[in-house]
């Protein structure tokens, strides 16, 4: 292993928090990464990395080591790649939601591995807050309003949201025309992943979105849940329209309340403020928005 590789590893270790995983995802042994950390810290004589039986830290010298190495790779891959063409390549990792990755990108999954053969793609579905760097991932795809300022944001259009309801629940509580006739009403409660406690519906009415409360007699943390209480006759929902577009089309649910509608959702990719864009997640970036701002 020559001097740059063992950068990149000690990089990789100081991300992923491990030899193990950094390891795994350079495709060595542990032996080896763990060899080529004391050989790299023999070389810059000082400790880069704190040792414990379930977690790797960089010191203080191990910090500012990180945080030029991370410069000068990303500018080495950016000047090798102009030489190579500009040809993106290696392994990306993406995490997104799993009915967004369904609907949106993997449909047009195949042209983009086809357009970047050097690209090895690697998508996690899931919604729950995500450590980009620890767990080695380059970007997020998220709807709503990201709190997390260490992180870089681009926009990839917004979502249309709706309320809905069976026909069913509909026949045992009535059509409401506004807000206002909600009383009597109740919603399928789904707690909010980033503050615990239960979202309310929201409608916009003389161009001020105004949050409503209805009682709950189920609440759910997990979407895919919410969506088939709905069609159980359970209570009001919101959700994107996307979601619903089959169970509209078929009278599994109704739209309600179409002349308030909830507020539009924002999308985003989220990525790490302290790395250049690599190639490969630029082109994916470039890509993955054109496809959503095509479907939404």
């Amino acid at each position: 292993m020559d001097h740059l590789d063992r950068i990149r590893l000690f990089v990789r270790i100081v991300e992923r928090g491990s030899f193990t995983s950094a390891a795994s995802d350079l495709g060595l042994p542990r032996s080896t990464a763990t060899e080529a950390t004391k050989s790299l810290e023999t070389y810059l004589g000082t400790r880069l990395l704190d040792r414990t039986t379930r977690h790797v830290a960089p010191t203080l010298d191990g910090e500012s080591y990180y945080r030029r190495c991370i410069t000068i790779l990303a500018d080495l891959d950016e000047a090798e790649g102009a030489f190579r063409g500009a040809e993106p390549r290696g392994t990306l990792r993406v995490d997104a939601h799993s009915r967004l990755t369904r609907t949106f990108l993997l449909p047009g999954l195949p042209e983009f591995l086809n357009r970047y053969p050097l690209i090895d793609l690697h998508l996690g579905q899931g919604d729950r807050l995500v450590d980009l760097v620890r767990e080695g991932v380059d970007c997020v795809i998220r709807a709503g309003h990201p709190e997390d300022s260490r992180l870089i944001l681009r926009s990839l259009g917004t979502i249309e949201e709706i309320t809905v309801a069976s026909p069913t629940y509909l026949q045992r509580h009535g059509m409401p025309a506004t807000p206002d006739d909600l009383h009597g009403h109740q919603t399928v409660g789904f707690v909010s992943s980033r503050t615990g406690g239960i979202l309310p519906l929201e409608f916009t009415m003389d161009g001020i979105v105004r949050p409503v409360r209805l009682p709950s007699r189920v609440i759910v943390s997990n979407s895919d849940a919410m969506a088939d209480l709905a069609r159980l006759g359970l209570g009001l929902v919101q959700a994107p329209r996307y979601r619903f577009a089959d169970d509209l089309a078929s009278g599994r649910l109704v739209e309600v309340l179409t002349d308030f509608p909830p507020s539009p959702t924002p999308l985003s990719a989220l990525y790490p403020q302290n790395r250049q864009l690599a190639p490969r997640l630029r082109v994916f970036l470039d890509w993955a928005s054109s496809r959503f701002k095509k479907a939404l």
